[in-house]
C-alpha cells in the first residue's frame, strides 16, 4: 500500500460521523470480520437515528448494538479458547469493561439523557483500537489453529448456548 492509500484508509476510519470499513480492519478471519462489519453498521445506524432525532430508533439501535456486541464477544472468547490463545483472560476482561460501559450508557439513556453521540464516538474509537491492536493479538493463533469449519461449529455452539440462557435453561 503506498502512502496515499494509507492516508486515505486512515482518513476514512477517522471520519467524525460515519465509520467506513477499510481493508486495514480485516483480521483475515471471515466470520469475525463479518461480525466487526456488523458492529460498524450499528454504529452508522446510530448516527442516522441521532441525526434524525428519533429517540425510539436510537433506543432500538442501542439495544441491538449491546445485544450483538455481547454475542460477538461471546463467540470471540470461545474462539480464543479453542485456539489456545494465551491472553484470552485479559482479552475477556477488556470485553467485560466495554460491556459495562455500554450498560452505563443504556442506564443514562433510560433516565432521559441524550447519549447517542457519546455512544457513537465511544464505539468508534473502541472498535478501531480493539480490532487494530487487541484482536490482532489473537488472530494469528486462530488462523494457525482453527479452520473455517471449526469456526462455524463454535459459532453454532455459542448461539445454542446463548439461546438456552435466554430461555432460562442454562
Amino acid at each position: 500500500m503506498n502512502g496515499a492509500s494509507t492516508t486515505r484508509a486512515r482518513l476514512e476510519t477517522l471520519d467524525l460521523d460515519v465509520l467506513h470499513w477499510t481493508p486495514d480492519l480485516n483480521l483475515g478471519i471471515e466470520i469475525i470480520d463479518g461480525q466487526h462489519r456488523r458492529i460498524v453498521e450499528y454504529h452508522n445506524r446510530l448516527h442516522e437515528a441521532r441525526t434524525r432525532g428519533d429517540r425510539k430508533v436510537v433506543a432500538e439501535v442501542l439495544d441491538g448494538l449491546v445485544d450483538y456486541t455481547q454475542s460477538h464477544f461471546s463467540f470471540e472468547e470461545a474462539v480464543m479458547a479453542a485456539a489456545g490463545f494465551r491472553l484470552a483472560a485479559t482479552h475477556r476482561s477488556r470485553h467485560e469493561q466495554f460491556v459495562h460501559r455500554l450498560g452505563e450508557y443504556l442506564h443514562r439513556f433510560a433516565l432521559g439523557e441524550d447519549i447517542a453521540g457519546e455512544v457513537q464516538e465511544t464505539v468508534k474509537l473502541w472498535l478501531l483500537n480493539h480490532i487494530k491492536r487487541e484482536d490482532r493479538e489473537y488472530a494469528v493463533s486462530v488462523r494457525n489453529n482453527l479452520d473455517t469449519a471449526r469456526l462455524q461449529q463454535i459459532l453454532r455452539d455459542d448461539e445454542t448456548a446463548r439461546a438456552m440462557v435466554v430461555q432460562g435453561r442454562s
